[in-house]
């Protein structure tokens, strides 16, 4: 495959998987105003982008390995996330004052931090072969194992914002 190619399969994956967010988070939006119909088209659109994304992900070289080579790469890059990423943004947000942006990119840096951890605890999961329920926060992203807290200890989300993940 030439690199211009895995250029464009990167840049395709990045665009898909944005559309899909924003779409889903369109849904979102529309069922909260009571367009049930928009939002499931929302939802459908956003679920075909993701196919696209994932199509495009599965063509980059190098990018799907076992899941051993999976988990390492997803702990790296919540590492570089937490490290390299979010010090610039919570600066950026700091210096401009924007405190709803400081505060999510200061949560979401948190959560980061936790990801990484998980990452490391599931390689040992996989060893001994035990199964862990997962909860997200929809507020923060703070991922629960085995059940919801009753208060998200990150943004203090009540036990009702948590989605079980299956």
């Amino acid at each position: 495959m030439s690199d211009e190619t895995e250029k464009n399969l990167a840049y395709a994956f990045a665009a898909e998987s944005k559309a899909s967010v924003r779409n889903a988070t369109f849904a979102k939006k529309a069922d909260m105003e009571g367009y049930q119909q928009i939002a499931r088209l929302f939802r459908a659109v956003s679920e075909a982008e993701s196919v696209h994304a994932r199509r495009y992900l599965m063509l980059m070289r190098g990018k799907i390995g076992s899941t051993e080579e999976n988990l390492e790469a997803a702990f790296q890059n919540e590492i570089r996330a937490n490290v390299e990423e979010y010090p610039k943004l919570i600066k950026d947000a700091a210096a401009e004052n924007n405190k709803a942006a400081l505060k999510a990119f200061s949560q979401a840096r948190d959560v980061e931090s936790q990801h990484a951890d998980l990452y490391k605890k599931a390689i040992n999961d996989m060893v001994a072969e035990r199964a862990t329920a997962y909860y997200v926060c929809q507020v923060c992203g703070h991922i629960s194992e085995d059940k919801a807290p009753d208060k998200c200890p990150i943004c203090g989300a009540i036990k009702k914002k948590f989605k079980s993940i299956s």
